[in-house]
C-alpha cells in the first residue's frame, strides 16, 4: 500500500466490497481517540483525528495504516461490530487497544468474551529497540512493573527492546477478551521489510500496510448475507 496512490486505494476498497469513499480512514496522531461510524449516519466522512475506529455499519470498511506500528482488528460476531486500531508504541503506552475494546462494549453492547481480535505484522521484539523514555511513557500510562518486565528486555547500554505484539495482546486480555480468541501474526515488519512496509527498514519514504475490516450484512432474521 503506497501513501498517495488513488488507484491502489480504489483496488483495496474494491477487495473489501465497498466504494473508495466508503473505506473509512482517520488522521492518525499516535493517540487514543476513537472515531465512531454508526449504521445510518448521514453525510460524508470527515477524516477525523483519531487512531481507532469502531463501526456497526456493513456499508463501510474501516482501516488503519501502519509501517512498524501494530494494526489491531476486532470483531464481535454477535452484535456485528468491528474495530480497527493503530497501536504504535505511543498508542500502546496509552492502552489504545484496551480502550477500543471498551468502546465496543460501552457504546455497542458487545460482550468481551464474544470479541475476536487479530494483531497484524508489526515491529518485533527482535528489532524494536527503544530508549528508556519509552519505558517511562508506559509507566506513566499506568503499566505495572510486572508488565514492563514482560514487554521490555535489556539491550546495549540503556537501550531496550519492546515486544509491541505481546503488549497489545496482554492489554486485550486485560480488557476481558478470551486469550483463545486473540490471534497474532508473529511477523516483524523490519525483519521482513522486503515484503512488508517498515519505517525502520525503509526510512521516511516507506509505504504503508493497511489493516482493514468490514462487518457483514445481515438479513432481518440476523443471518449473514455477505462475508466480513
Amino acid at each position: 500500500m503506497l501513501r498517495h496512490d488513488d488507484g491502489e486505494w480504489t483496488a483495496v476498497a474494491g477487495s473489501l466490497g465497498v466504494a473508495r469513499e466508503r473505506l473509512l480512514l482517520v488522521r492518525q496522531v499516535h493517540g487514543t481517540a476513537i472515531a465512531l461510524a454508526r449504521r445510518g449516519d448521514a453525510g460524508a466522512w470527515k477524516l477525523p483525528e483519531a487512531d481507532a475506529l469502531v463501526t456497526d455499519d456493513p456499508d463501510v470498511a474501516i482501516g488503519v495504516r501502519v509501517a512498524d506500528c501494530a494494526p489491531v482488528l476486532m470483531f464481535d460476531p454477535v452484535t456485528n461490530v468491528a474495530a480497527a486500531v493503530h497501536a504504535g508504541w505511543r498508542g500502546t503506552a496509552a492502552r489504545a487497544s484496551l480502550f477500543a475494546a471498551r468502546r465496543m462494549t460501552g457504546e455497542f453492547g458487545c460482550l468481551e468474551r464474544d470479541i475476536i481480535a487479530a494483531i497484524g505484522p508489526c515491529l518485533g521484539r527482535c528489532c524494536g529497540e527503544v530508549g528508556p523514555e519509552v519505558r517511562d511513557a508506559f509507566r506513566a500510562g499506568g503499566t505495572s512493573d510486572l508488565m514492563l518486565e514482560r514487554w521490555f528486555t535489556p539491550g546495549p547500554g540503556d537501550r531496550l527492546f519492546l515486544d509491541l505484539e505481546r503488549a497489545n495482546r496482554d492489554q486485550l486480555e486485560n480488557a476481558g477478551l478470551d486469550p483463545a480468541r486473540i490471534f497474532t501474526s508473529g511477523l516483524c515488519t523490519k525483519t521482513h521489510h522486503e515484503r512488508l512496509h517498515s519505517y525502520r527498514g525503509h526510512g521516511p519514504h516507506a509505504g504503508r500496510l493497511l489493516g482493514a475490516i468490514r462487518v457483514s450484512a445481515r438479513s432481518e432474521t440476523g443471518a449473514d448475507t455477505a462475508p466480513a
